[in-house]
């Protein structure tokens, strides 16, 4: 269904000024530790012990990957490694390592093939005892042991049942970590694959639980809204408006951190721009920088103001569970002057076109195409995604785990968003006074394009 421009002048809600809290007494813990050996590492004392049923998300939910998730995963992940003439994996990338096991451990996963008579093995350093919880205990659909020796690391492939070396994902690790690795198994023959697109392209087909994470996600992150309309406005700075969204995503669980596949790439969660702050750049590759905090943080709010008649573009993401949702609106203090209002309604126009496309099945270069070619007739190629030379190429981009996952908006991806794909669908302006855009998350179904952010359920321009 096509958005529309809508405004909504907020009312005016009472604001409370409580008192902090004072956080537990940081003596009492150091005088605490100072009485245990630090380093008495592998010589833990039986009265040291702890219970797993403390793991758990808000009001005691067991926020567990369902194992039924991880036995789905690994499977298509062995058929995967079948199909590409791979026998084994050898996985120790947070991200992946969290998708098949349901937890980031300090640990080594090990997968056979569908063809091979590898048992799916996961080594753990620490902590085991926690693996073995997150992996869904007595059901889980791999063993768990405890870490070789690196020097024994060879040894213990052997006996796991491979016979040529597993390959590894060269494109998110160290290379001094593949060199490494390699070195510890030096007489199992054959060369170390990279299975890093592999491992990708798995993860671009969402199930329906991820679907749902998302959605979690983007309910969450509309509320992330929803607070800075209640709470901001005229001569706020904007990282106080970002705190205020910021206190909203921790309290539901925010784990604090976004994670990123391109390298050295990171990200602010709540990147808010009041006026001239939307045109400066930063070294993210995205329309929008922002000013930032500090020259280590160059990204997102600053300390600018907002002030009357100003386009301010807020842009959220939120991390639910592991999962991405990233969501753009527009806010103003008073009304949005017609020149930003009617850019907006253009940037509404091509989100549309793009969807449309998507859920036609048209290729992602084709949708690319599309979009760049109505905003070159509208007269925007020039404040497209950024002003020259630091224009962004893209006008989405898919999200899951990470913040950047592929299929991506843009020239080169001669391939459709499959179908269970998720997409942020973000076409922005950025001129010397403001930056104006739109976005929200995408789910590609049977009968097209779901939004999983706001939506229409908040609307476009906020007036404060």
């Amino acid at each position: 269904m096509p958005l529309k421009a809508n405004v909504v002048k907020r009312q005016n809600v009472p604001h409370g000024s409580g008192t902090r809290r004072s956080p537990l007494g940081v003596v009492e813990i150091i005088l605490r530790h100072r009485t245990q050996n630090a380093f008495a590492y592998g010589n833990v004392r039986d009265d040291m012990a702890w219970e797993t049923d403390r793991i758990v998300g808000p009001d005691g939910q067991d926020w567990r990957v369902p194992v039924s998730e991880l036995e789905a995963r690994q499977t298509r992940l062995s058929r995967k490694l079948a199909e590409n003439g791979i026998e084994s994996i050898l996985i120790d990338d947070p991200v992946e390592l969290y998708w098949l096991t349901g937890g980031r451990q300090n640990s080594l996963l090990l997968i056979g093939s569908d063809d091979s008579k590898i048992e799916n093995t996961h080594w753990v350093r620490r902590s085991k005892k926690r693996a073995i919880f997150e992996s869904g205990g007595g059901n889980s659909p791999h063993i768990t042991e405890a870490h070789p020796r690196m020097a024994n690391l060879e040894e213990s492939l052997v006996e796991a049942g491979c016979t040529r070396k597993p390959g590894l994902l060269e494109g998110k690790i160290p290379h001094s970590r593949w060199i490494f690795v390699n070195s510890k198994m030096p007489d199992i023959p054959g060369e170390s694959q990279d299975c890093t697109n592999l491992l990708y392209e798995l993860r671009e087909v969402k199930s329906d639980w991820e679907v749902a994470m998302i959605r979690e996600s983007g309910e969450i992150n509309r509320t992330m809204f929803e607070e800075i309309h209640n709470s901001g406005g005229l001569g706020k700075t904007e990282v106080e408006m970002a705190g205020l969204a910021d206190a909203i995503s921790r309290s539901a669980g925010f784990g604090g951190r976004i994670r990123m596949r391109k390298w050295p790439m990171d990200c602010d969660r709540v990147v808010i721009t009041a006026g001239h702050s939307g045109a400066i750049p930063s070294y993210f590759d995205s329309a929008v920088g922002g000013l930032g905090a500090s020259p280590i943080s160059s990204l997102g709010a600053g300390f600018a103001k907002v002030e009357e008649g100003q386009p301010v573009l807020v842009d959220i993401v939120h991390v639910h569970r592991g999962y991405v949702s990233d969501c753009t609106r527009m806010f103003c203090a008073g009304k949005m002057p017609d020149r930003w209002a009617n850019l907006l309604d253009d940037m509404i126009e091509i989100s549309n076109e793009l969807t449309d496309s998507l859920a036609k099945g048209d290729e992602c270069s084709t949708a690319w195409g599309k979009g760049s070619e109505m905003i070159a007739e509208m007269g925007h190629s020039e404040n497209l995604m950024g002003m020259p030379p630091n224009q962004a190429k893209f006008l989405g981009h898919s999200v899951g785990l990470e913040l950047d996952e592929t299929p991506v908006i843009a020239k080169g991806f001669d391939r459709s968003l499959p179908l269970s794909g998720i997409m942020a669908i973000e076409p922005k302006l950025v001129f010397d006074d403001g930056a104006i855009g739109i976005e929200d998350t995408w789910v590609r179904t049977e009968d097209g394009m779901h939004c999983l952010t706001a939506g229409e359920n908040f609307p476009m321009i906020s007036e404060w």
